[in-house]
């Protein structure tokens, strides 16, 4: 089968404890190419430990996640099984799949511009021109090519978030996952943001958003993904999702969120 017809990520029974209490249950979800999926549900319902054993920042404690039809986090061997990628194998199926977090995670040391090629140039090995040009047009996409040459601690949070952006759109990933992205913002800021990954969904860049959003999950989303207690309750388009939840706790999330 063509890596072209299979899902862009396919997490299969997902399980995931934390000191014996358990966070996730048997997940399964699939995203296909240029999808947009919104996750949503109450805090500490699972989804940012879910989005996180997507890109193996957390290790699932059983359970598999495939990339374009790829095994993620796991080599199967030629006799059976499968064994831990190694760090080096881990860092290069990374590239793969870019995550946008809640707390911009920028480095203070760098500017702007240098946050977004340095793992380009250092990690892809991308010729330090190529991804130099390639940095700036990503930040004037942004609406922050004035801002290539200053330092993070200069930026709002709004910016500071568009710049994260930017730094994963460099790695040309398959997949973008947000966790969050305009949880840390001030009120005002968050429309700059949610505009950016709205741009995004319109291009048709397969993501994956955790977001409290609701307003930007019904507009945005091609599917709603509701988690609560560890577990999927509910999948629908954002219409009927919204407008007519199939479960009881799904009826109460929206009437609670969507005062």
């Amino acid at each position: 089968m063509d890596d072209q017809t299979l899902p862009a990520v396919s997490a299969s029974r997902i399980c995931k404890q934390f000191n014996g209490i358990e966070i996730l249950r048997d997940v399964s979800l699939e995203v296909q190419t240029s999808e947009t999926v919104c996750v949503i549900g109450p805090s500490g319902s699972g989804k940012s430990t879910f989005l996180r054993c997507l890109n193996w920042l957390e290790v699932p404690d059983s359970g598999a996640v495939r990339i374009g039809g790829r095994p993620f986090g796991v080599v199967p061997l030629s006799g059976g099984g499968t064994r831990p990628m190694s760090k080096t194998e881990l860092a290069a199926a990374r590239t793969r799949i870019s995550m946008v977090f809640q707390h911009f995670a920028l480095w203070p040391h760098l500017t702007v511009l240098g946050n977004v090629v340095e793992a380009p140039i250092h990690v892809l090995k991308r010729p330090r021109a190529e991804a130099l040009e390639e940095g700036r047009r990503l930040l004037d996409r942004v609406g922050l090519g004035h801002k290539a040459d200053v330092f993070p601690h200069t930026l709002s949070g709004g910016q500071k978030q568009r710049v994260a952006i930017s730094r994963a759109l460099a790695m040309r990933p398959e997949v973008l996952l947000f966790d969050e992205p305009t949880s840390a913002l001030d009120p005002e800021m968050v429309g700059e943001v949610l505009a950016v990954i709205r741009d995004l969904a319109a291009e048709g860049m397969t993501m994956i958003v955790v977001t409290h959003e609701m307003g930007f999950a019904r507009e945005a989303a091609d599917r709603i993904v509701f988690i609560d207690g560890g577990q999927i309750i509910e999948v629908g388009e954002p219409e009927a999702f919204f407008e007519r939840p199939a479960t009881e706790r799904a009826r109460r999330f929206i009437a609670r969120y969507m005062k």
